[in-house]
């Protein structure tokens, strides 16, 4: 039972991919950020090279994996507990490790990770995973109708992006590169009200038949007024008619507001994770 580290995408797609596929709920960023990778570049999501590893069990297949793309946290999928504990102790051995920003996984793992670490941490963020079970409108309907982004509506996109990504504090604002492709697949979608946009949403290519809704922003100035409700619900049929048959979305738990609104969407909770920073 061993972890392997690389920085060669190539090898970790022929090793991991079939496993990491095989599971696209728990695993919707390994496929979306890989994904991203292989058709972009590497160094698409920043200047420093990404690295991947996957962990192959005492039967010699591979049940385990994770990437990460610096600065950005080390994304983990779903491990056995044995490959927690391995990851643990590699923590403190493994050169691609040494200089991690954060952790994101499930929330027992990462407390794990965190007191093995070896330095003080902070939870960042606590995160629920949810899966579409069924569409539903949101009632009442918010004022206004969805339009799909167009190129004219980068400048905005890119803004919203990165005041998406200061107000949850990820490292690094929304390139315009990748606001222009998910533009390629009408990946982004605004919500409008009296003509002007107010709230946004975007999901991933689908891969595998599996599409992550996300982010869901909306000014703070236009909040309560249920346009995120509006513009979710539009962007989850959308992923649907660009070929997913799962779709799933990331909630922040510390904003009960935005959970009930996706279980009124028809989202179903799927697992719990936190990611962690150094203190």
């Amino acid at each position: 039972m061993t972890w392997t580290f690389t920085t060669d995408l190539a090898a970790y797609r022929a090793a991991a991919g079939a496993a990491v596929a095989a599971r696209p709920a728990p695993h919707t960023l390994l496929l979306s950020v890989a994904d991203a990778l292989e058709r972009r570049g590497l160094h698409t999501f920043g200047p420093e090279a990404p690295f991947f590893g996957w962990w192959t069990g005492a039967d010699g297949s591979v049940s385990g994996a994770l990437l990460c793309t610096p600065p950005h946290p080390l994304q983990l999928g779903a491990l056995p507990p044995e490959a927690v504990a391995a990851l643990a102790g590699a923590l403190a051995t493994e050169p691609l490790l040494a200089g991690l920003g954060g952790i994101n996984a499930r929330r027992a793992d990462a407390e794990a990770l965190a007191a093995a670490w070896g330095r003080p941490t902070r939870v960042v963020e606590e995160l629920r995973l949810y899966r579409l079970a069924g569409l539903v409108p949101p009632r009442p309907a918010p004022a206004g109708r969805a339009r799909v982004a167009a190129g004219a509506d980068v400048p905005l996109l890119v803004e919203w992006m990165g005041a998406f990504h200061t107000e949850l504090e990820i490292p690094a604002g929304a390139s315009e590169t990748l606001v222009r492709d998910r533009l390629t697949y009408g990946g982004f979608l605004l919500w409008e009200d009296g003509g002007a946009p107010v709230a946004l949403a975007s999901f991933s290519r689908p891969i595998g038949a599996a599409s992550r809704v996300g982010p869901v922003y909306t000014p703070p100035a236009l909040r309560g007024r249920g346009y995120a409700a509006g513009v979710t619900h539009a962007a989850s049929g959308a992923a649907y008619a660009a070929g997913a048959s799962e779709v799933v979305l990331f909630t922040d738990l510390a904003n009960p507001t935005s959970n009930g609104i996706y279980r009124r969407l028809g989202y179903r909770p799927v697992e719990d994770r936190i990611r962690i920073a150094p203190a």
